[in-house]
Order: structure tokens, then sequence, then C-alpha cells
């Protein structure tokens, strides 16, 4: 695949397709599953620890990784991938994509890739600022929101594409229209790249497993997480890890002991459910409404945690008042740093044994076999 370089630093014009005009949504009739319990509790077992905040100087670090350096990578909606010191606060700007970065995942050699929602799949070098675009299309389809990636054991890169219908500024009309154009791509570095899976709805943050043996991307849409085996007699097919979750799944991590990080957006919204299981023309009218006015994640800030049966294992949540939206979270020493689309910070925790639950309870299930 050709390589286009662009100076570090330097912002590119964006497309032209920044007008304020939303596209037509096409409504396909969904059945959600009844939202848990756990979807309606405004608070958990355990509570999310109170949030320490490291200023940016910019919004909405959607996601965030750590490097080898210990340092809290991120990217901000005006186009600049940061990286923040934690031991004393310092921000440092590594590049400008020109676009929207999101999802980052840092390489053995150091480079980072960063799945940018207006440029496709980014290859950064930290030192030199360099940026270059690696991926723009897959499938005979440009990307649509270059979401999530991840580095597999045998070199290749996994990397989400969340909708070919909408921008990412317009993501709640992918989730009102629940058509499913969400894909996971296999890409060969400095080769090609393979669809692997498609239909999926708003696919979003993707996890390897700590073994290597699977991987597992979220599915905003419609509530769950979707495990694709990679190794051994089932690789290549795809089944429920675990379905039915009672918030938006968003981004994924593996921690260092192999537990599966889910940052929960915000709760189950039960005006969006009940406009699915309505006629399409009520959910179209929906949409022609102010974007104020859209049902959207109520304020919180919720991670859960799962080992690699699905179940279980932490669940943390506090009201958002401290920081809100949470969109990525990654476990780190004795800390959890939290991204989030809307906040100008990192937020981090300090987790305690307190915060587990028993590996053996979770209220969801898991497993199930997707096709």
């Amino acid at each position: 695949m050709p390589r286009e370089p662009m100076p570090g630093g330097t912002p590119t014009a964006k497309p032209a397709t920044e007008s304020g005009r939303k596209p037509a949504l096409r409504p396909v009739r969904w059945q959600p599953p009844r939202s848990p319990a756990r979807a309606r509790a405004r608070r958990s077992r355990t509570p999310l620890p109170p949030v320490r905040r490291f200023p940016l100087g910019g919004r909405g670090p959607e996601d965030v990784r750590i490097d080898a350096r210990g340092q809290v990578l991120t990217g901000v909606e005006d186009g600049r991938v940061l990286a923040l010191d934690p031991a004393d606060g310092r921000v440092r700007t590594l590049a400008d994509t020109g676009g929207r970065p999101l999802g980052l995942c840092p390489l053995p050699d150091g480079d980072l890739l960063v799945c940018d929602a207006e440029r496709g799949l980014l290859r950064l070098n930290p030192g030199s600022g360099r940026v270059e675009t690696v991926l723009r299309e897959a499938g005979g389809r440009p990307l649509g929101v270059c979401s999530n990636a991840v580095a597999a054991p045998d070199g290749a890169w996994y990397l989400t594409d969340a909708t070919a219908r909408f921008p990412l500024r317009h993501w709640m009309g992918d989730l009102l229209e629940h058509s499913g154009t969400g894909r996971l791509i296999r890409c060969e570095p400095g080769g090609t790249a393979e669809v692997v899976l498609d239909g999926l709805q708003f696919a979003n943050g993707v996890a390897l497993a700590a073994d290597g043996s699977f991987l597992v991307v979220a599915e905003t849409g419609s509530y769950r997480l979707t495990r694709l085996w990679l190794t051994g007699p089932r690789a290549g097919r795809s089944e429920v890890f675990i379905d039915n979750l009672p918030g938006f799944p968003d981004n994924l991590s593996t921690g260092p002991t192999g537990l599966i990080w889910v940052a929960l957006a915000g709760p189950r919204e039960p005006l969006l459910d009940l406009l699915h299981r309505t006629p399409p023309a009520l959910r179209r009218a929906v949409w022609s409404l102010p974007s104020a006015l859209l049902p959207g994640p109520r304020p919180t800030a919720w991670v859960i945690a799962l080992d690699a049966a699905g179940r279980l294992v932490h669940d943390l949540q506090r009201p958002g008042t401290g920081y809100r939206t949470v969109t990525s979270a990654v476990e780190h020493g004795e800390h959890l740093y939290l991204g989030s689309l809307v906040e100008p910070s990192v937020g981090a925790v300090r987790l305690e044994p307190a915060g587990r639950v028993s590996a053996g309870s979770s209220p969801w299930p898991c497993g199930t076999p997707r096709r």
C-alpha cells in the first residue's frame, strides 16, 4: 500500500465534507434486548474512585494508551497527538494529523498507529513527528470512520471501520439507523488489507487477548462485544463474547494481567431502545431534530473489566460530575487512565483490590455463537 508523507506538526487541509447537513437516515427495524437491571442503576457495587485530571490544552482525548516510557498517549479534536507525562503533568505535541485522531496503537519499533476518523490509518514516528498514511480503503470501499487498531503477534494489524454511512460528527445517526456497516479489517504492514468481519453495528474498540488467541471488537450499536478467534481450531470464526451490556461499549484495552477493560460511554438510553421498536418513519422524524435534542449518553464515568472467558471482574461507576463520557480506559501500574470524547483532560484513578467483584458472577450472558 502506498504511504503518503505529511510533515509532522503541520496540519493539512481537512476534507471538503464539512457541511452541517446530516446524511439521510435509512432506518432498519431492530428489536434490542431488554436492558439488564444494571443499566438502570446509577451506581455500581464498587464506585469508581475519585478522578484526578491532567489538563491537555485540548478537548476530547478519545483514546488513551501507554508507551514504553510510561507516557500517556492520546489524540484531541484539533488534530494533535499528545504525550502526557503523568509524573509531572507535562504535555508534548508529537504531531498534528490535520484530521481527528481516535484510536492509538504503540508498535514494537516505537512508532504509533493512529486511527484518524477523517484520514484513515496513519503511522506516526514520535521522534521526528513524521506522519504517513498507511490505509485509506479496504475491500474496495474507503474507510468511513477509522476507529481503533491493535497489533497481533504475527505482525498483522487489525483495525475497525465504524460506519460507512455517517461521519464522526453524526455518529448518533448510525446508532439510530442500525444498518450495520461497520467492519474489522486485517492489514499487513506494507502489504494488503482484507475485511475479516463486516455487518458490525458501529465497530469501535478492539483488544487482543493476552495470549494472542483471539481479539474482541466492541459493537457500540448493539451493546455487545464480538470475539474473533485468531489461532487454534476455531481460527477465523466469530462469536458473541458478551451480549446485552448495560451501556454503550467504546474503546477496549488489555491490562497487564490479561483483563479486557471496556469503557462504557454511557448507560443504555431507554428512548433509543424504544425508537428501534417503532416504525422507521418515527426515527427519521427524530433525526431531523437539532442535534442537541437527540438521545445520547447520560453523563457518567463507567468502566468494566472482563476476564478471557467474558466474566465480570471490575464494575466501576460514578456520576459524571467530575469526569464524564469515558470512552477509553487503560491500566498501568496502580492506576487506570481514562479518556473522554468531551473532557479537556485525561483522567486517572487508583485501582484498589477492593474494586474486585466475584469473577464468577457476571450478570450478562456470554459466549453465544454469533454466526
